[in-house]
């Protein structure tokens, strides 16, 4: 398996220390995604959606780790119960506010990305698909294990990249 980067996320998130953990928790903050030329083709049509997943390869992620203790709780769980991006595979996706595209860089909002994060694929937000009422939201439902925690730090990031 191949993965090939489509473009590559601009935010003003430079470091894991500090940067949202979920774009809920991002407000306010913005960043350019940069669709590589030979992709633009892939954008027409996307103008017209509220909302993107961008799904990415979290390139400065440390090695996979199978038991994480997640940045809203103190205690482990197997990594596929938690976002954590050091992961196997450390895919990450959010779903960010599309603001705007002018040729081919895309101007969204609500962004928990790093600075020069590699852009894996881009899909439309649809609400109709996307949201669903959940009635049981695993280790999180205990409230007592809930930190109120919104920012990430450096636990699961190394300054070395890697590539997809």
């Amino acid at each position: 398996m191949k993965l090939v980067p489509i473009g590559i996320i601009h935010s003003p998130c430079g470091t894991a220390a500090g940067t949202p953990v979920q774009p809920c928790f991002a407000s306010g903050i913005e960043a350019r995604v940069e669709v590589f030329p030979e992709y633009a083709e892939g954008l027409r049509d996307l103008e017209g959606f509220e909302r993107i997943w961008l799904l990415f390869w979290c390139h400065q992620a440390r090695a996979a780790q199978l038991s994480v203790v997640p940045y809203r709780d103190c205690h482990s769980h197997g990594v596929f119960a938690t976002r954590a991006p050091s992961r196997p595979n450390p895919v990450g996706m959010s779903a960010v506010k599309l603001l705007g595209i002018r040729d081919t860089v895309l101007h969204v909002a609500g962004v928990d990305i790093l600075n020069g994060t590699p852009l894996l694929d881009i899909k439309p937000y649809v609400s109709e698909y996307d949201s669903y009422a959940a009635q049981r939201n695993g280790w999180l439902d205990n409230s007592d294990a809930r930190r109120n925690i919104h920012i990430a730090d450096e636990r699961f990031f190394d300054p070395v990249k890697r590539e997809p």
